[in-house]
């Protein structure tokens, strides 16, 4: 039995990477795209059942227990909505889970207009401090807004964290055109918000690489002294404010804002998504006190 699975898995990898290289000799950037997704699950397919590691990436794993771990096996949904919670959902299908990963890919619904999809732990999961990380493959074209954050909605306030945000159609230095004249991203920002519309510390980092064609880790270690940025391990921004109300999860790919309105240079469809490999939280292992 174990040996069918090992041939079954061998000859599924062979027939992934076949492909992925007949994608990868495309010279249009489609191409690496295609390359770097299908090399990913190929990996995923391959993965013989042994303990991952879940250590946040570039920290010192005996500083963190794991408090939640979403690798996208299934869409759970006992962890996760599929709509922000003031809005209803769009009945238009334009996100799944497929081969271990979340994709969420610009679509026109029934009128005929993008829309936004939310995908959040809202009154499922929240957590105060602690370590956050997501590993992903970001979505390209005019006007796709796709995002990482915390937030809470507690009253009247709307404390919130924003670990990743990216506007490909935006002005430079937020992406470049490729030669097909579709928009690509290749920075990001991260922003601490006091309350709505009171920023209280923000930073927008040019990577200089397109973060369209590989995963990537952003990551914030929330401290009740302040919140500490993280792209790829390396340290983006220091925030000194103090924030102790319980937050929850948000990945989402939105429209509009800094990256202008989709047109019709924005590629449609699961071929342009945004692609979520896990999502972690960590807790401090040391207990910390609320402010």
């Amino acid at each position: 039995m174990h040996a069918r699975k090992r041939l079954h898995r061998t000859a599924l990898l062979g027939a992934l990477l076949a492909i992925a290289s007949v994608a990868g000799c495309e010279e249009n950037g489609a191409g690496s795209d295609a390359l770097a997704t299908l090399t990913h699950v190929a990996k995923k397919a391959m993965k013989q059942p042994k303990r991952v590691d879940k250590s946040p990436y570039g920290q010192k794993a005996d500083d963190y227990v794991l408090t939640f771990s979403e690798e996208f096996d299934s869409f759970d949904r006992n962890r996760w909505n599929d709509h922000v919670w003031y809005e209803t959902p769009n009945p238009t299908k334009n996100y799944d889970v497929e081969y271990g990963l979340l994709k969420i890919w610009p679509q026109r619904d029934a009128s005929g207009k993008f829309f936004n999809r939310t995908i959040d732990t809202d009154g499922k999961f929240e957590q105060t401090y602690g370590y956050f990380e997501i590993e992903a493959k970001l979505s390209r074209g005019k006007g796709t807004w796709p995002a990482f954050w915390l937030f809470a909605h507690p009253d009247k306030r709307r404390p919130e964290i924003d670990i990743m945000e990216a506007y490909p159609g935006g002005v430079d230095p937020w992406g470049f055109v490729d030669d097909s004249g579709v928009a690509r991203p290749q920075a990001f920002a991260v922003t601490v918000w006091r309350d709505e519309g009171m920023s209280v510390g923000a930073r927008q980092f040019d990577t200089g690489v397109d973060l369209s064609t590989k995963f990537h880790k952003y990551a914030v270690k929330w401290e009740p002294h302040g919140q500490t940025f993280y792209f790829d391990g390396k340290k983006v921004l220091e925030v000194a404010e103090r924030m102790s109300d319980p937050m929850y999860i948000v990945v989402d790919l939105w429209f509009g804002s800094a990256s202008g309105e989709p047109d019709e240079t924005t590629p449609e469809g699961k071929a342009n998504s945004f692609e979520v490999n896990y999502i972690r939280a960590w807790q401090f292992r040391h207990r910390v006190t609320r402010d």
